[in-house]
This record gives structure tokens, C-alpha cells and sequence, in this order.
């Protein structure tokens, strides 16, 4: 298995990984701009990319996606609750549904609450282990901090939302599972998060001060704490439906 993590403009982290001895593999919520970084990359590995998936419809970068998927061929991915709202075809992803890449596993995790339509990715090398080896958490949970939850409005409600995804779904997981956000500090998506661009469960578990908290002061802490939203925040929404 090979993995990349690119730190992309705006405190972005994209990811692109697969399976070397089947020369295939995927890319993970690339900015629009960096397209040929992935291309290179690929190149550089000797695979072909065959699925872009963006954790979600962003509100903070421009989405090199859909761009990506057309210049390699891949099939460009979104969770199945963006049917009505996009304007182009894209390949439904499902809760619990499997992504096979050559050796690895991608497992889809629906975790509504930073959006409606957020995901996370569990990702297992079975050529070592079919215990899972890391999670992509998109906006959902960061290193030393959680999602905003005002993109979609209905603020309470969100982070109620994002504090069951992280509950029921996150913290389940093996404590040794590592943990790849889509942001680091200086990102406008949360706030409080760590520049350490990755953790474990296990040392989240621990020393995350959010994931401490009841319910009710998990929504309170993360209501009273939203970043100012950003500056072309409407624009990249409309680019990313491609309205």
C-alpha cells in the first residue's frame, strides 16, 4: 500500500493512496489547482486513479474533484444525499458500502453534522491485516477539535449531529486506528485544531477536548466557537454543485 498526504491552500489536507502491486488507486477531497500534483503522483507510483471522492460538497476550497476524475477517467464520487442537489452525474456512495482498490478496502461512514452529506473513510490494507489501519475524517473530527456545524444553518441541531456521528461511529473504532483529518490549523472548517496533521483514535479518545463533554456542552462548546465563514464561501458552494 502507498499513501500521500498533500497540505493544500487554505490549511487543506487531500490524500491519495492505493495499492501499488494492483496499480490502481484513489484520491481524497483534492483542491482544484492541484490536479497535476495527483497525476504526477501516480505516475510516480505507477498506478491508475480510478476513484476521486470529495467527503463532502465543500464550502471552504474549490474542488478539484470533478476536474481530476475527467482527466484521469475515474469515477468522481459523493455521498447518495447530493442526488437532488448537484448538477452534474456522480457515483452515489452509500453508508457501509466497500470501495475495493486492488489490496486495500475503503469503507464509506455517512457522518452528518458538519454537512448533511459528510463521510468519513476507513481504509484497511488486507494484505496485512483486516483489522482497519486509518480513517479519513474529512471535516467531521479534527486533531484536537470538531467540525463546524453552521454550514447547512441550524446550528444546535448539526452539532448534535456531528457529536452522535463522532460518538456512534468514530470513537467505536480500535483505538490504534490512525486518524487523517481534512484540515489542519489555520483552517476556517473548525476551531481549536491542532497543526499536527494526524492522531489516532485512541489519543483523541483522550486528549480532544471536545470529546470529553456530555451532548449538551458538546453543543454549546462547538456553537460558541464557529470561525468567521469564508470570504467566497457562496461562490465555491455554487462551483462545487456546479450551478
Amino acid at each position: 500500500m502507498f499513501f500521500r498526504q498533500l497540505l493544500a491552500q487554505d490549511a487543506t489536507l487531500s490524500y491519495f493512496f492505493g495499492c501499488g502491486s494492483c496499480h490502481v488507486g484513489i484520491a481524497i477531497d483534492p483542491v482544484l489547482g492541484d490536479e497535476q500534483w495527483f497525476i504526477d503522483e501516480a505516475a510516480k507510483q505507477d498506478v491508475k486513479i480510478t476513484h476521486v471522492i470529495d467527503t463532502h460538497v465543500h464550502a471552504d476550497h474549490f474542488s478539484g474533484g470533478r476536474k481530476l476524475a475527467e482527466l484521469t477517467g475515474a469515477k468522481y464520487c459523493l455521498h447518495e444525499s447530493n442526488s437532488s442537489r448537484v448538477a452534474y452525474p456522480f457515483e452515489p456512495l452509500q453508508d457501509g458500502q466497500r470501495i475495493e482498490v486492488g489490496n486495500v478496502w475503503v469503507d464509506v461512514v455517512h457522518t452528518p453534522g458538519h454537512t448533511p452529506d459528510s463521510i468519513c473513510l476507513l481504509v484497511t490494507d488486507k494484505r496485512r491485516t483486516e483489522t482497519p489501519w486509518f480513517v479519513l475524517t474529512g471535516d467531521t473530527l479534527f486533531v484536537g477539535s470538531a467540525g463546524r456545524p453552521d454550514l447547512a444553518g441550524k446550528e444546535a441541531e448539526m452539532a448534535a449531529q456531528i457529536y452522535t456521528s463522532v460518538h456512534k461511529k468514530l470513537l467505536t473504532l480500535p483505538t490504534e486506528v490512525e486518524l487523517y483529518p481534512g484540515h489542519t490549523s489555520g483552517s476556517v472548517c473548525g476551531a481549536g485544531m491542532s497543526g499536527k496533521p494526524a492522531s489516532t483514535i485512541g489519543y483523541e479518545k483522550r486528549w480532544n477536548p471536545m470529546l470529553s463533554l456530555s451532548r449538551e456542552a458538546f453543543v454549546a462548546a462547538l456553537t460558541e466557537t464557529i470561525p468567521p465563514r469564508p470570504a467566497e464561501m457562496d461562490r465555491m458552494v455554487e462551483f462545487n454543485l456546479g450551478r
